[in-house]
């Protein structure tokens, strides 16, 4: 009997009575009509205080696993997305000019490394909130001889909290949760921005399938990458989320007051936006390539040399010929690669014909060589530390 009524509650066909004063009661009301006076026990050494925010831990608990799950999996996808785009080199940005080259594995390796942070925060998080509430009541407590530590290790609590009036007016693992999210989605979006940037006509470097973008009513040239702008928007709710339970909170005494019951609505929403980001994003960088012909005619705008020789120069000294350089070749209108070795050396005489094995895109990105850096042995490493950590197959083509 009981087995049905949950089943019932959970498929919404439980008849829920306005005469009684709220789910609890409820609850008990209907153990009542099942098994008759014994069901009147069941508030026994109990309060709605102690037992909703018993259950608001049980849910953070499960909701934090389902969202690992999905960053787990945001990650994998990120990784093949790398595997099946070995050696392509792309312009790296800083304030938005083009900076350096770099391999599009380590960018998009950059992005699982945001994405491995988040995780750690959510399980700090969880870590943390699954401590037990039950039985400290309304807030003191209770002088009926309860066992507070059975119940904790029946629930898969580490211990009940310490302190009766703490555990029943702190929040602060709902402030943890939604900061987690906040973070979280502030990186999808910061994703979502450099992907709607790439997609566009100015750069051309990403091109989304038909099935992950959209055209205009009016404007049928266009291929809007309408997932990842969604994405970047929907980060502003999780955001305020966070910022509606912190006002929330700030003005409260201890211990229980009815103003925390609004704390579900931008909980819940947040767990439901961030994890649609996630699913969304994902679904994205399956269903992308990028455009290389377009990324090859990007890199040789901007002029990279490499320190000309091994480190016998001072860095600030490299700095300056390299200047020089670069001015010589603006007023020419060429690249580095184009100056001969005598035009080279008449700006400075440190050039000796080696230099050519140091300049160019492909030169500049195969000398990086410290530990964390865009050079191919480099990106190679870490490729492999997350192909492990991850447990996922080496074969890009999945």
């Amino acid at each position: 009997m009981l087995a049905a009524q949950n089943e019932a509650i959970e498929a919404g066909d439980f008849v829920w009575r306005t005469d009684r004063e709220d789910v609890h009661m409820n609850i008990e009301a209907a153990l009542t009509d099942m098994i008759g006076e014994p069901a009147k026990k069941l508030h026994t050494a109990r309060s709605r205080n102690d037992q909703v925010v018993t259950d608001l831990r049980l849910w953070c608990r499960d909701a934090i696993d389902s969202i690992l799950f999905h960053i787990k999996k945001l990650q994998v996808v990120l990784v093949y997305l790398a595997m099946r785009n070995e050696g392509l080199i792309v312009p790296g940005y800083t304030h938005l000019q083009r900076a350096q080259p770099v391999l599009l594995q380590h960018l998009l390796l950059s992005y699982v490394e945001q994405l491995e942070r988040d995780a750690g925060r959510f399980i700090d998080c969880e870590n943390r909130l699954n401590f037990c509430p039950l039985g400290a009541c309304a807030l003191a407590g209770t002088g009926l001889p309860i066992d507070r530590f059975m119940t904790s290790d029946a629930l898969g609590f580490t211990a009940p909290l310490r302190n009766s009036i703490d555990a029943v007016s702190d929040r602060d693992f709902v402030l943890e949760f939604l900061s987690a999210s906040s973070i979280a989605a502030i990186h999808l979006s910061r994703l979502g921005e450099e992907w709607v940037l790439w997609a566009s006509e100015e750069f051309g470097f990403l091109v989304p399938s038909d099935s992950v973008s959209t055209g205009s009513s009016i404007m049928p040239q266009k291929k809007n990458p309408d997932p990842m702008e969604l994405v970047r928007g929907k980060s502003a709710r999780v955001v305020g989320d966070l910022i509606t339970v912190l006002v929330l909170c700030k003005g409260l005494p201890q211990a229980y007051n009815r103003d925390l019951q609004e704390d579900k609505e931008p909980l819940f929403d947040s767990v439901k936006t961030i994890m649609g980001m996630l699913e969304v994003t994902a679904e994205f960088a399956q269903n992308i390539t990028f455009n290389h012909e377009r990324i090859q005619r990007a890199l040789p705008l901007g002029i990279w040399m490499q320190q000309p020789s091994p480190i016998t120069l001072l860095r600030r000294t490299s700095h300056d010929i390299v200047g020089r350089c670069v001015a010589f070749c603006l007023s020419k209108d060429c690249q580095l690669s184009d100056l001969s070795l005598d035009e080279l050396m008449a700006i400075d005489p440190v050039f000796e014909k080696d230099v050519y094995e140091f300049v160019g895109v492909n030169n500049s990105v195969s000398k990086f060589c410290s530990y964390g850096s865009t050079g191919s042995a480099c990106v190679s490493e870490q490729l492999s530390y997350w192909v492990s950590k991850l447990g996922i197959s080496t074969d890009a083509s999945e």
